[in-house]
């Protein structure tokens, strides 16, 4: 059948099973946007209040769904607007499809007005990226941008489109996608190396990144962890992939880690890595990383072996494929002298905090007790994000959306809100610091729109929490642009963008508050006014062993 180019695109969006489009319309995408007028009952579509708005909303729907998010933008600023949201999403393997449309083709290349060349900007943070020229050529683009951004490591794709196309016609055929991963083969000698590593070892070491999560591996992830009997962490990326309750767990490793974590990963002679790639704020000094141990190293990303730290073997494959193969052939394991050891740094080394006034934790807490951790939880980035990563018990896969590898402010709310539009049944909640919701306040009016009953907390101590905590500690307290002295006020903000906003100044308002925003049906905004000095504990600084991580104790030691 003959189809013009915008009713190819839709027509592709449906092949993949597409229902949900997040975007903002503009001059060159304006004949996409008229179909998708003629088209309104096959999708639902998000106005954000911003394009960025639009690339994190797309972002958390792909990691709290598993789908492939996706997001338009006209051209120009509109598709640069993106790009924030796309490298989130590149440094985090999220798989993402953003479809902009440029100019007309005879335009191209002469400054036109709101021209850009967006796949170039876009290469370095895209695991592809298309710029269609030529109608007959739409369809099979779209179809492999999918595949791509699904596929493998997954990630985002661009496929930018000359606004003439999406006028001009040609034959289209629908075809059936095949969704069958194409995933690399592993062989028998690899599985036999790896479980003869397992057994020889007495102090092994679980460490689970963001691709156990991605892999859904969690249940092979725990028969495997209990069947060899070892201790468990995890990184920002793979909170939820094990659960946070259970005895073997031990907490998040690095910067912000436990010490219970740090030191048993200092000790262990074996280090299975599972889906993590060995980040900065991992390893800390990488010389000095898990020094005594063997490394075993599992991804699906080839690129990722021997990158930042040696490991002594590695099997390139899915990590639940793996898992499943490695527990085939395993049997039960005993290392309880060594649990033992880690349970003591447990004991030894809890997390605190002052519980007498309000703070970060303590909110944190309320909720996980309120939701039975139950709920969706997205962060900004900052102390606040560090404090849920410690402080919430994560237990299920996909709960936990955060920008890891990017660390982007303004990332919350906007993926809260394509969190709440892909689970509708699911209590969505988004932690922010007040710096972190200034940059991308405006997508509350988003949720106002669509009456999307999500609870924005403002984590509110008029600073740069995270940045002022360095200057105090490394900066001989030089607060250089980092204090916010204004006049906002982001319960009136909240209120004129269509909110509910609550304030909250004492320990005894957190669980009203809470429970008054679960109980209420429209988006919700608690601020919450702790002190600006509160700092997050334990830390590494910058470039040391994670054995040498510190809380407020040891710094009081040291001024003795």
């Amino acid at each position: 059948m003959q189809l013009n180019g915008a009713q190819i695109v839709l027509e592709c969006l449906k092949e993949q099973g597409v229902d949900t489009i997040f975007g903002y319309p503009g001059g060159t995408i304006l004949n996409i946007y008229d179909e998708l007028y003629m088209q309104g009952d096959d999708f639902l579509h998000i106005l954000t209040s911003h394009e960025q708005g639009a690339a994190h909303a797309a972002d958390g729907y792909a990691r709290s769904t598993g789908k492939v998010g996706v997001c338009f933008a006209t051209s120009g600023p509109g598709s640069t607007n993106l790009v924030t949201g796309i490298a989130t999403a590149y440094m985090d393997s999220v798989p993402m499809v953003a479809i902009t449309c440029n100019v007309s083709l005879p335009l191209l290349g002469k400054d036109t007005f709101q021209e850009v060349d967006i796949t170039g900007i876009t290469m370095p943070i895209t695991k592809h990226g298309y710029i269609v020229k030529d109608v007959k050529e739409l369809a099979d683009t779209i179809r492999k941008a999918f595949k791509i951004a699904k596929s493998g490591r997954p990630g985002p794709v661009i496929v930018d489109i000359t606004k003439d196309v999406t006028a001009k016609t040609c034959d289209f055929r629908a075809v059936t996608i095949n969704d069958e991963p194409d995933l690399p083969k592993v062989h028998s000698e690899e599985i036999a190396t790896a479980i003869k590593m397992i057994k020889a070892s007495k102090r092994p070491f679980i460490y689970v990144g963001g691709g156990a999560v991605i892999s859904g591996a969690s249940e092979e992830l725990m028969e495997f962890a209990t069947k060899i009997n070892a201790p468990v962490c995890d990184t920002l990326m793979g909170k939820g992939a094990f659960d946070g309750t259970n005895e073997l767990y031990t907490g998040m490793i690095g910067m912000h880690g436990t010490k219970a974590s740090n030191l048993g990963v200092s000790e262990c002679d074996l280090l299975i890595t599972l889906g993590a790639r060995f980040s900065d704020r991992v390893t800390g000094n990488t010389k000095t990383f898990a020094s005594k141990a063997k490394i075993l190293q599992i991804d699906i990303d080839a690129a990722e072996i021997n990158k930042n730290v040696h490991a002594n073997f590695a099997i390139v494959g899915d990590l639940k494929m793996i898992l499943g193969l490695l527990n085939s052939k395993l049997e039960k394991l005993d290392h309880s002298d060594w649990i033992k050891k880690i349970a003591d740094y447990k004991e030894k080394y809890p997390l605190s905090y002052d519980s007498e006034k309000l703070t970060c934790p303590y909110i944190i807490e309320a909720i996980y007790e309120l939701t039975k951790g139950d709920a969706i939880i997205t962060t900004d980035v900052g102390q606040h994000q560090m404090w849920t990563a410690q402080y919430y018990k994560f237990r299920k896969p996909r709960t936990f959306l955060t920008s890891g590898g990017l660390g982007t402010m303004g990332y919350g709310l906007g993926a809260c809100i394509g969190a709440k539009v892909g689970n509708p049944d699911k209590l969505c909640i988004n932690i922010a610091g007040d710096g972190c919701f200034r940059m991308n306040m405006n997508e509350m009016a988003t949720a106002s729109r669509y009456d999307l009953p999500i609870i924005e907390i403002v984590i509110n101590n008029s600073v740069l929490g995270m940045v002022r905590q360095w200057q105090t500690l490394f900066y001989q307290q030089h607060y250089s642009q980092t204090v916010f002295k204004d006049k906002v006020d982001y319960c009136k903000v909240a209120e004129g963008l269509g909110c509910l906003a609550i304030r909250v100044t004492k320990k005894s308002e957190v669980v009203p508050a809470l429970k008054k925003a679960m109980k209420s049906k429209v988006p919700v905004l608690i601020d919450c006014i702790i002190e600006e000095d509160d700092k997050v504990f334990p830390m590494v600084p910058a470039g040391a062993s994670i054995s040498e991580a510190f809380d407020e104790k040891d710094l009081a030691k040291q001024k003795k």
